[in-house]
């Protein structure tokens, strides 16, 4: 999604704020400006600032400016909320009404908007959104494979890459990476008995590797090392030749756990992530370790592996 020619001027410039000055990915930004569109495109409708026999998928924009987004008052907001919560349809499901985390979502794109457009861009002097509170959401406890059923998934992994998914999945379990961080991984970040992680907001950490996952990288690597990639240094490869994407490690993930006899609707990468987590915190691991290890900004965030404790307790 190119913003830089679709979106007006105002939200462009905070978008390239929040890319070129905050660090930002590109996909967090694109998430930014499709909220702020189903926002202003709801204000047109509403206002009548568009003809009525518009789809609402192809109501422009190109008219907001800083007059328009002062003017939005905070009711006009809760009555958007209203329409996100009941009409609107998820693009993944395909059922009506958005649930709290993606309203909460919006509410965070917009928060964000304006507080740029007040105290980092100077060009309005009220928030209207300052007071505006996320909808109350559902805390669910992470799911997680249990210590046997994460050895029973390495044990079962066999046959064509066998030794690119074991290591994949050891790192997983082991690190906790997210699947964009595995993914971008390349043959330079590996050093000896650690891995350099570029994570969310390009932020770089270290991650320290045990015996058994440094054994499964250097058995990979003879692998590796015959083939001739396509993407340059790109530590794990597909069947082509090129980086494995997102999509190529999930497929591979939902092969592995059918293969072990577990249920592949129940648990994706990231769960291999929760995985890794709880076990950490099982075997003693200070949450705020745990917390750099998976890096995670707010320890808020690691916390929630806590109460998968407690709850067990």
């Amino acid at each position: 999604m190119d913003y830089r020619r679709e979106a007006p001027e105002l939200i462009r410039d905070f978008l390239s704020y929040h890319e070129n000055i905050k660090g930002h990915s590109p996909r967090t930004v694109d998430e930014y400006y499709l909220d702020l569109r189903t926002f202003f495109r709801y204000i047109n409708r509403s206002r009548g600032l568009c003809p009525d026999d518009v789809e609402f998928e192809n109501i422009s924009i190109k008219n907001v400016d800083v007059s328009l987004a002062g003017s939005i008052q905070l009711r006009e907001v809760y009555d958007f909320l209203a329409f996100v919560s009941r009409e609107r349809s998820s693009s993944k499901s395909g059922v009506y009404g958005l649930n709290a985390s993606s309203r909460a979502r919006k509410i965070s794109a917009l928060k964000s908007f304006y507080k740029y457009l007040t105290t980092k861009a100077h060009l309005l002097d009220i928030n209207p959104v300052k007071d505006l509170d996320p909808p109350k959401q559902k805390k669910n406890l992470p799911r997680y494979l249990s210590l046997e059923e994460s050895i029973m998934l390495l044990n079962s992994i066999s046959g064509d890459n066998e030794e690119r998914d074991y290591c994949i999945i050891l790192l997983f379990l082991s690190c906790g990476l997210r699947i964009s961080e595995l993914t971008g991984l390349n043959i330079p970040d590996v050093h000896g008995d650690s891995i350099r992680v570029l994570g969310k907001g390009n932020k770089v950490r270290i991650v320290y590797l045990s015996d058994v996952c440094r054994k499964a990288i250097d058995d990979y690597l003879v692998i590796r090392n015959g083939k001739k990639s396509l993407d340059g240094n790109a530590l794990f490869l597909s069947r082509l030749d090129r980086r494995l994407t997102s999509n190529g490690v999930h497929q591979m993930i939902k092969k592995r756990l059918l293969q072990a006899g577990l249920d592949p609707s129940l648990y994706s990468a990231h769960k291999l992530r929760h995985t890794s987590a709880t076990l950490m915190l099982k075997n003693g691991v200070d949450v705020r370790v745990i917390q750099e290890v998976l890096g995670h900004e707010h320890l808020s965030t690691t916390e929630i592996y806590t109460h998968v404790e407690n709850t067990e307790l």
